[in-house]
């Protein structure tokens, strides 16, 4: 069974920055494009950030500029390095393999359990 395991959620105020961490198995690291989602109450999941075996990478609108997401090839480890934190960055983040860059699904579509960030003050 796949796993993806999340950390680093949590509640921080406006401006502030927090890092998300996706821990999976080599295989899977090593094979498949990573990507954070995120959902909003009442609101569809949606793409945020994504990342190629490669290290190609893509982004939200919303998020340019202010997230940064990263691979650690040693750790097969992917990471969300989000900056300047706004209240409407308020979701539950999402970890998944397999989606493509644009967060088309493929063959593989594997997701973490979510991690919880809240912006207010």
């Amino acid at each position: 069974q796949v796993q993806l395991v999340e950390s680093g959620g949590g509640l921080v105020q406006p401006g502030g920055s927090l890092r998300l961490s996706c821990a999976t198995s080599g295989s899977i690291f090593r094979n498949n494009a990573m990507g954070w989602y995120r959902q909003a109450p009442g609101k569809q999941r949606e793409l945020v950030a994504a990342i190629t075996s490669g290290g190609i990478t893509n982004y939200a609108e919303s998020v340019k500029g202010r997230f940064t997401i990263f691979r650690d090839n040693a750790k097969n480890t992917v990471y969300l390095q989000m900056n300047s934190l706004k209240p409407e960055d308020t979701a539950v983040y999402y970890c998944n393999a397999g989606r493509s860059l644009l967060g088309s699904k493929r063959t593989s579509d594997y997701w973490g359990q979510g991690t919880q960030v809240t912006v207010s003050s």
